[in-house]
């Protein structure tokens, strides 16, 4: 490729031996000494190289930093790429930030540069000198002018779409973006469950938490649609530990959709976590079912008595722990597709040919003299006329501990010598538990039976066909609740970080006030400034900051500190304001002249729209909505009466317009 006139010289590739780790890295007590938008030029510049094409897009400047995983042995070193794109707002592709608009910050001006943070999956960077040819797909020199395969000619216009692709890639196992105001998202985090073979979610998140107190970013944001294991886990996290995973390092609820608020959401974790299993026990008159049978089965495996919904997640959840822990490969997902996973396994057998198979089972046993133990392999060939091989596996799997007849249970035993589970009837007053059967569980009859669990109990519409009908509502809408609460948010505090590197010097957070403009209202902007700053280092210090960070206020000036009017500027700050290490003013300024950059304003955009639902909801929440075709406000398609997963044409009519007084009157395709 050509550019300027000249060709690209091939740079030299760097070789180092001395690799930060990925694990530790940056060191624990490392902590932001000065705001984002001026930190992280400073720790780019510093353990980052910045690779070409740089000449090419400048607006999309890619830092690497390549760091080793745990301890090297025998030079074998597993390597990660972490790449920082420095995106120019002004020249990029989409300017306004959807997750800004839905985590509540839509009101902030819009940044100049963002930082995307991206671990790509096959370990790759996004920089370098080779790029797909966007003809045949062959990587290209970008010396090159043509592709060698296809003779296209490779122009900037094909890397520019091709880093945006990668921008845009759901691959990744982790992107996250910064704005220049220290506001962030996590846009995703894949770890083994994404194809990583060195790095799991939580070594990733570890890395991520760290890089964030070291940068001195203030708060970042995550939308929670993670799923493990078929599972919601926002819903299943919740319930064991309070808090979804994300809470592990932190982030708290950030919002909920429709309307629902912090409160609403502690009590639905607390009602769906304590709800008692004594509520599920078979009533005399009803058979016992697999639910029944499984609640038994980890009730038998747990050293202690299992009571609520929390109590038996959390020994599930141990339990499959344990298992990953233990087990030889490092990937923790499941090696094969797990065949019994889904609840509604059941229903691909008639009840009766289950217990047809079972009670041939029972048989069996009590055809066995003493207390020998039959093996689960000559049990299934004792029984292979009665049902098909998955059947006679699916009942195998669950056979501990039902109830062969009076005073007789099925017990279970794991054989180290033929790796298999062994079974015979004994009394049922026996309560010596056989802890062999909880080391014998494999990862995918854990896996199986957690999502079986999960969607009988948490899952809002397949737990209906097993809650008892008094416990229906409130549970189903528990679960509800917390699903639909997906916002969460960390705020860092790194004025706290500030005031630790810089101990005698002055912290100031300032709020602007603009006289024309106002319905701009930025965040406060902290600046660090030397015990003898005066009143006019004050106002210039400001100005730089604001200019700095946001498009619209390029040309903003500071002219007065409130309170201060009158004040001579060399007035030291500290005699007005006191000693402490920080404090807050609000500094009224004004933009001079015309920047021309009013599509900057809000992160929102520059559209105006109305947002007034039955729920509540005065706000975008990033859930689907449409708007009434006669006064133009918007409202959820759920609260209109009309379900997410259905197609709505453009012709709808709100209740109050309808002047029924009733629901929505939406048409569905």
């Amino acid at each position: 490729m050509v550019v300027n006139g000249r060709g690209l010289k091939r740079m030299k590739r760097r070789v180092t031996a001395d690799l930060n780790d990925f694990l530790t890295f940056p060191a624990g007590e490392v902590t932001a000494a000065e705001p984002f938008r001026t930190g992280v030029r400073t720790f780019l510049l510093r353990h980052a190289l910045l690779p070409p094409p740089s000449s090419l897009i400048p607006h999309l400047l890619t830092w690497q930093m390549l760091f080793r995983v745990g301890e090297r042995s025998g030079g074998d070193d597993a390597c990660v790429c972490v790449d920082v794109v420095e995106e120019d707002v002004v020249r990029a592709r989409s300017v306004y930030c959807d997750q800004c608009r839905v985590v509540g910050w839509s009101g902030n001006p819009v940044c100049g540069k963002r930082y995307h943070f991206i671990i790509k999956a096959d370990g790759a960077s996004i920089g370098g000198y080779n790029k797909p040819c966007a003809g045949c797909g062959a990587f290209v020199h970008l010396s090159d002018s043509r592709c060698k395969s296809c003779n296209h000619v490779l122009t900037t216009e094909d890397v520019e779409d091709w880093m945006y692709n990668q921008l845009d890639d759901t691959s990744h196992l982790l992107h996250a973006v910064v704005h220049m105001n220290g506001y962030g998202h996590i846009l995703r985090v894949n770890g083994r469950e994404g194809g990583s073979h060195v790095l799991s979610g939580r070594h990733i998140m570890d890395f991520w938490d760290r890089l964030c107190k070291a940068l001195g970013v203030r708060q970042v944001s995550v939308m929670d649609v993670s799923k493990k294991y078929g599972c919601e886990l926002r819903l299943l996290h919740s319930v064991i530990k309070g808090h979804p995973w994300y809470g592990d390092w932190g982030y708290a609820f950030g919002g909920g959709s429709y309307a629902i608020t912090h409160e609403a959401y502690n009590d639905a974790i607390k009602t769906l976590a304590n709800m008692p299993l004594s509520a599920l026990s078979s009533q005399a008159r009803k058979p016992r079912t697999h639910l029944h049978n499984l609640i038994a089965f980890y009730q038998s495996l747990s050293d202690q008595e299992l009571v609520t919904y929390k109590d038996l997640f959390c020994c599930v959840a141990k339990l499959l722990h344990e298992s990953n822990k233990n087990c030889a490969m490092v990937d923790y997902r499941p090696t094969k597709k797990v065949k019994f996973g889904d609840s509604r396994a059941l229903c691909v057998w008639n009840m009766s040919d289950i217990v047809s198979v079972e009670e041939a089972m029972f048989k069996v046993l009590k055809a066995v003299s003493g207390s020998s133990w039959v093996s689960g392999r000559s049990l299934r060939g004792a029984v292979f006329r009665v049902g098909p091989p998955e059947l006679l596996e699916y009942c195998l799997k669950e056979l501990k501990g039902k109830q062969a007849d009076t005073g007789t249970v099925v017990n279970a035993r794991y054989n180290p010598d033929s790796g298999g589970l062994e079974y015979r009837l004994e009394p049922n007053s026996c309560t010596t538990v056989d802890c062999s059967i909880a080391s014998s569980l494999t990862g995918d009859n854990l896996i199986r039976d957690l999502k079986y669990l999960y969607e009988a109990l948490l899952h809002p519409q397949f737990m209906v066909n097993h809650v008892p009908f008094t416990k229906k509502d409130i549970v189903v809408n528990s679960a509800m609740k917390i699903l639909d609460c997906k916002q969460f948010v960390k705020n860092y505090h790194p004025e706290n970080s500030f005031i630790k590197a810089n101990p005698d010097s002055l912290i100031l957070s300032c709020k602007p006030e603009l006289t024309e403009e106002n319905d701009i209202s930025p965040p406060p902007e902290l600046i660090i400034l030397p015990p003898n700053a005066t009143l006019g280092d004050v106002k210039n210090e400001a100005s730089k900051a604001f200019q700095e960070v946001y498009l619209i206020l390029r040309r903003f000036q500071a002219e007065e500190v409130v309170g201060y009017r009158g004040v001579d500027e060399s007035t030291q700050i500290k005699l007005l304001i006191g000693s402490k290490n920080e404090s807050v003013v609000n500094v009224v300024g004004k933009c001079l002249g015309k920047s021309g950059l009013s599509r900057f304003r809000m992160e929102r955009g520059v559209e105006t729209w109305t947002l007034d639902c039955s729920c509540g909801a005065k706000d975008d929440d990033g859930e689907r909505m449409l708007a009434c075709d006669v006064c133009g406000v918007w409202q959820h398609i759920r609260c209109a009466g009309i379900p997410d997963s259905c197609v709505v044409t453009l012709n709808f009519v709100c209740c109050k317009c309808d002047g029924e007084g009733g629901g929505g009157d939406g048409v569905v395709e």
